[in-house]
Formats: structure tokens, C-alpha cells, sequence
């Protein structure tokens, strides 16, 4: 008789404990244990415990290859989701297996977990363990599906599709589906009063390890009452026409204020901070230096002489490679829509701008182009559901609309390239590495650093050659899958196709990280900061462009702002997506031991001493600047997007 001890450890989280029945069953090299109950005087498998069990077996199994765990119905209770988070096998011998699971199992069915010692396809020889990879990525093509959204557009997730499956089947094998985040699963929310209704019924039948928590839910819900319920009693969020003076506009988010919207209110208007924006704002990436100018921007000398003063001259330093353009193309064909029964406009501009000898990047010239009456799983089926739905906040707040966000986001990705995604390659093209002051792109460049070497060390570790990446087919199928789902088989688009040499997969692995947590940040973090003064980022203009320079005044400007509902509704919106949701997962925690190894574990804590000393360097420069810039801060940084 050889007796196998489990130890079993449920999830902290809100009902993550279980009242049905869990059985297991070992299967090693030599044979499979007995199925066998778990079960112990007491409550078994409650929120947060680590309880531990034997399994009885005739002779010594060998190798443990696999741990089924089976959910079944206890006496009349119902069906009971439970939380698992690791289960570790000592074996008669005294060795230690550790089988991750880290997700929510539903219905009655059986998973089956495998050791947490990671191995690629081509190191699986068993036809055990290659039929079980098999099965674990059909059962993830059936549930994840891909869907049309709109022409042009990468391909989104079907969620009908957790809808279309059978709970069992659903449930049954999903050790390898990503996580989003772990926590019980919401319903749907409806608050009185705020504009936004989150009124999703999509998402109950979205596989619950990638729903929020209930904990983030709760946040996410919370951060938006109190300015939503205060614009209401004040009667901002019903109130139509134009804003009177644009002190009023201070009054709406007085409970809401930061040192940076603070700071945008005071100096909006000042050459040099309309300059730093496009550094360390939230587009942080539109300039590109040039060597001579395009011909759709006509400026000569003689126009920019005053800015540039008598020690030099436009081609001068068109030649020094101190002018930079920032061009709104994008916009010359974007629809637009109507708001508050108005017809709205939308400018498609040029922006010349010049970095002086004191290092300050001003604005040189502006051209509107003529007036046009045309129209990133959980958090985009939200942005789905409540932005991009039609109706939804997208259409009430901007000029373009969903229409028109649409036809820019498709536009825009069949522009967008892998020199694009990558930054290094990015800030190389865009003429941008020797900009001063420019933290956006210092930040940036040290976290990516601090990815690659930490990609760089996981790769070498399970891919030592090129052969092991060549010969890899479910990492194959999964880089071709996302050059055809997300970038349609565009060759134009540089993404790779497939995959050659272990630094190949570096680079591509590193541009995934950086650009769903640290760019994510970038150009997320700072909306409310830098859009909270609705004049310095209106979303949408009641006025065409001025055609004759001079002619502006105040009240034209105010006649051309958003009225005072649409500027509410937009502060609602750039608030709740400033605010990061609890239960967050800062960039390099891993809560979650999916890797058991020791090489791996030892490379995820040196990219985090790593990440603790760019932030110390961050926190330490900061202190000196008249506005800190700490949106690249390594534990400000969410790990995905999740917001």
C-alpha cells in the first residue's frame, strides 16, 4: 500500500470555498490511483483554507503526470463554484509535486492539472501528456472564438460563445486559460441617476476566470458614485447650452482634483506645456523630426521668424533636427455625428513645433485643414457594451462618435506597424532619443529593458536553440494566429507570421508585456489628469475650425466648447478610466506560481529588484520637477489591461 498525501489550498476570495464533493485521481508513469474522495471531519475546501488529505493506492504510481480533480453534487445542495488555487502530491518517497490551478471551477466536472514544471510540446513525448495538450487547447478554440466587430478591425472574442458551450464542457479544461484576474464573478449593475448604465448581461456567460472580481467590480462602481451623483444633484448632467465662463468649469470635479489636473488648469495655456504634453501627456507618441517640410504644410521663414529670433532660421534647424511634427491625418475622413441635437466638427491638424537651446519644445505653427461634417477580453467587452455600443458614452461626448472612433481605429491599424509596437525601434524612426526632458521615453526604455532581460532569461531557459522555437507548433500557431486574427495577414504590418530564433521570440514576448501593462499606463493613467480642465482636451467642437487667424474670442471659444452635460459625461468617463479598479496586480507580481522551477522563479525576482530600482530612480527625479511624471512608476504600473 502506498499512500500519496495531497495538500490542498482554496482561494481567499469572496465564495470561493465549495460545499460539493471534490475527489481526486493520480496518474503517474506506473499506473492511476483509485478515485478518491476528499473529504475530512469538518468543512472541507472553505474560503482561504489549506487542508490536507491521503490517497491510497495499491502500489507506487511513479512519475506524477496528471491530477485529475473531480467536482460532483453534494446530497440536494446546487451547484457551487470553487476557487482552487495549488494542490502539492508528496509522494511515498518524500517528493514534492506542485500542480497550479489558480481558477474558478464550475458545474460538475473534472479538470485535469498538470506539475508546474513547465514544458513545451516538443519536450512532451508521453501519448498521455500530448493528448491531454490536445484536448486542454481544443476546449479553448470552442470556448474563445473569434468574431467579426467591424471591417478592418482586429478580430474580437465572441462572447456568445461562453453562452453557446455546456457548463460542464466549459469548465472541464481550462488549466491554460489566461487570467485577466481572479475573484468571484459580478452580475449586472444598474445606478440610479448615472449616466452610464453598466448593464451588461454578455458578461454573465463569460468563462469566469477572465470576469472581474467582485472586489474590482465594487471599485470600479464606486469610483464613479459620489462625481456622478454630485453632477446629477447640481443639475450639471441635465443642463444643455454653452459653458458661461470658464471658471465654472473649475466647480465640476472639486472633490475630484489632483496635483497634475491642478497644475493643466493653471498653465493650459502656456507654449511650453502645450510642448511638454506631447512628451509626457497621454499621446506621448505622436512626434516625428523632420528634415524638410511636407508640402501640405506651407510655412516659410518669414512666418516663424518671431518665434525662432535673429541667431537662426527655419531650414537652419529643419538641418540641426530640432523641428518636429505631430500629424493628425487620421482625422481628415473621420465622421461625425450630432450632440445635443447640434452638428458637431472635427479639426484634422498639423503641429510644427521647434525644440529651442533652453530644451523646451514650443508650438512653431498650427494648421486646421478644412472643417469635415462626415462622421485595446473583459474590459473591451465593457468598452463594447458601454462605450462603443451605439448610444453609448462614445456618441453623448465626442464629435466623431462611434462612427467615427471606429472608422479611426481601423485606419489606424492598417497604419500601425511592429516598428510602431516596439519602442525602441518606435522612438528610433519618430527622430525622438535625444529630445531632453522627455520622461515618457526615458521611463519607457528602462522598463523595457528591465522586460527584455527578464523575457530574455525565461526564453534561454526553455527554448535553447533555434530548433526549440522552430519546432514549438502551439507557439507557432499562436504568433500566426495573431498576425491573421489581429492584423488581418497584413505583410505591411512587419508582424511576424511566425517565429525563428529564441531572440525573435524575445523581442516579441517583451513588445506584449511593455504594451499591455507599461504603454497601457502611459497613455491611460493621465486622462483625468490632463483632461479634468476640459479646455486644454475638449472632446468635440460645436463650431468649425477658424479659417481667418485673429478672429477668436472668448465668447466663440466658449460657443465652440462642448456644452456643459457633454463636458460632465466626458469627465465621468476620463475619471473612471484614470482610476485603476482594486485588486491590482502591479507589473512584475506574480501571486499566482505557475512556475515551479527554480531558474524561473530567481529571474522573476531579479526583474523585480530591477523594477524597485527604476521606480526608486523615478521617485528620486521626480522630486525636482515642477510637474512629476509618474505614470511609467513600476508599482503604479497594472501587469495587463484592466481598466
Amino acid at each position: 500500500m502506498a499512500v500519496y498525501r495531497l495538500c490542498v489550498t482554496t482561494g481567499p476570495y469572496l465564495k470561493a470555498g465549495t460545499l460539493d464533493n471534490i475527489s481526486a485521481t493520480l496518474v503517474g508513469t506506473c499506473g492511476e490511483s483509485p478515485k478518491q474522495r476528499l473529504d475530512r471531519v469538518g468543512r472541507d475546501f472553505a474560503s482561504g483554507s489549506v487542508q490536507k488529505y491521503k490517497v491510497r493506492c495499491p502500489a507506487e504510481l511513479g512519475e506524477i503526470l496528471l491530477l485529475r480533480l473531480h467536482k460532483e453534487r453534494y446530497a440536494f445542495f446546487r451547484k457551487d463554484s470553487w476557487y482552487c488555487s495549488h494542490i502539492s502530491v508528496t509522494a511515498p518517497d518524500g517528493t514534492v509535486a506542485h500542480f497550479p490551478c489558480y481558477q474558478w471551477i464550475e458545474g460538475y466536472c473534472t479538470v485535469e492539472l498538470r506539475p508546474g514544471t513547465a514544458r513545451t510540446i516538443c519536450q512532451d513525448s508521453l501519448p498521455l501528456l500530448l493528448d491531454h495538450r490536445k484536448r486542454e487547447l481544443q476546449a479553448r478554440q470552442e470556448c474563445y472564438r473569434w468574431k467579426i466587430y467591424a471591417p478592418g478591425f482586429p478580430r474580437m472574442v465572441d462572447v456568445s460563445s461562453f453562452e453557446d458551450m455546456e457548463s460542464d464542457k466549459k469548465f472541464a479544461l481550462t488549466k491554460m486559460t489566461p487570467c485577466v484576474d481572479q475573484g468571484d464573478s459580478p452580475g449586472n449593475r444598474y445606478l440610479p441617476g448615472f449616466p452610464m448604465k453598466i448593464d451588461i448581461p454578455s458578461l454573465l456567460h463569460m468563462e469566469p476566470n477572465i470576469r472581474y472580481s467582485a472586489t474590482k467590480t465594487t471599485s470600479l462602481i464606486f469610483n464613479i458614485i459620489p462625481a456622478s451623483l454630485g453632477m446629477k444633484i447640481r443639475g450639471l448632467l441635465d443642463r444643455k447650452g454653452s459653458w458661461k465662463k470658464l471658471d465654472d468649469i473649475r466647480n465640476i470635479f472639486w472633490c475630484h482634483k489632483t496635483f497634475t489636473s491642478e497644475y493643466v488648469t493653471e498653465h493650459w495655456c502656456e507654449d511650453n506645456f502645450f510642448g511638454y504634453q506631447y512628451l509626457n501627456g497621454v499621446n506621448p507618441v505622436m512626434l516625428h523630426c523632420l528634415s524638410s517640410l511636407p508640402s501640405k504644410l506651407p510655412v516659410t521663414n518669414d512666418m516663424v521668424a518671431p518665434l525662432l529670433g535673429p541667431d537662426t532660421c527655419l531650414q537652419a534647424e529643419l538641418e540641426r533636427g530640432n523641428i518636429f511634427l505631430a500629424d493628425y491625418w487620421i482625422l481628415e475622413e473621420a465622421p461625425v455625428h450630432c450632440l445635443n441635437g447640434r452638428q458637431q466638427y472635427v479639426a484634422a491638424p498639423l503641429c510644427l513645433l521647434w525644440l529651442n537651446p533652453q530644451g523646451a519644445l514650443l508650438p512653431l505653427a498650427i494648421q486646421l485643414l478644412l472643417p469635415h461634417t462626415r462622421y485595446t477580453l473583459q474590459v473591451n467587452t465593457i468598452a463594447r457594451a458601454t462605450l462603443l455600443n451605439p448610444e453609448g458614452l462614445v456618441d453623448k461626448v465626442t464629435s466623431i462618435g462611434r462612427r467615427g472612433l471606429l472608422y479611426l481605429m481601423s485606419t489606424g491599424l492598417a497604419h500601425f506597424t511592429y516598428t510602431n509596437f516596439c519602442l525602441p525601434d518606435s522612438l528610433r524612426a519618430r527622430g525622438v532619443l535625444t529630445i531632453p526632458n522627455y520622461y515618457y521615453r526615458d521611463d519607457g526604455l528602462k522598463i523595457w529593458a528591465a522586460i527584455e532581460s527578464f523575457v530574455s532569461e525565461i526564453v534561454g531557459y526553455y527554448y535553447p536553440s533555434d530548433a526549440s522555437v522552430q519546432q514549438d507548433s502551439e507557439l507557432q500557431a499562436w504568433v500566426g494566429e495573431i498576425f491573421a486574427q489581429a492584423f488581418l495577414n497584413r505583410e505591411s504590418s512587419g508582424f511576424p507570421s511566425h517565429l525563428c530564433t529564441p531572440g525573435e521570440l524575445v523581442k516579441y514576448l517583451t513588445a506584449i508585456i511593455f504594451n499591455c501593462s507599461a504603454q497601457h499606463a502611459a497613455v491611460n493613467s493621465g486622462q483625468h489628469d490632463f483632461g479634468a480642465w476640459m479646455p486644454n482636451a475638449p472632446s468635440s467642437m460645436r463650431q468649425p475650425p477658424p479659417q481667418t487667424k485673429g478672429t477668436t474670442t472668448l465668447k466663440s471659444y466658449l460657443d465652440t466648447l462642448p456644452e456643459v452635460n457633454i463636458t460632465c459625461n466626458n469627465l465621468l468617463l476620463f475619471w473612471l478610466v484614470s482610476q485603476e479598479p482594486k485588486d491590482q496586480r502591479p507589473l512584475g507580481t506574480y501571486p499566482d506560481e505557475h512556475f515551479t522551477e527554480e531558474a524561473p522563479r530567481r529571474s522573476i525576482a531579479t526583474f523585480q529588484n530591477r523594477l524597485a530600482q527604476i521606480s526608486k530612480d523615478i521617485r528620486e527625479r521626480n522630486q525636482g520637477l515642477p510637474l512629476p511624471y509618474a505614470y511609467l512608476d513600476p508599482p503604479l504600473i497594472e501587469n495587463s489591461v484592466s481598466i
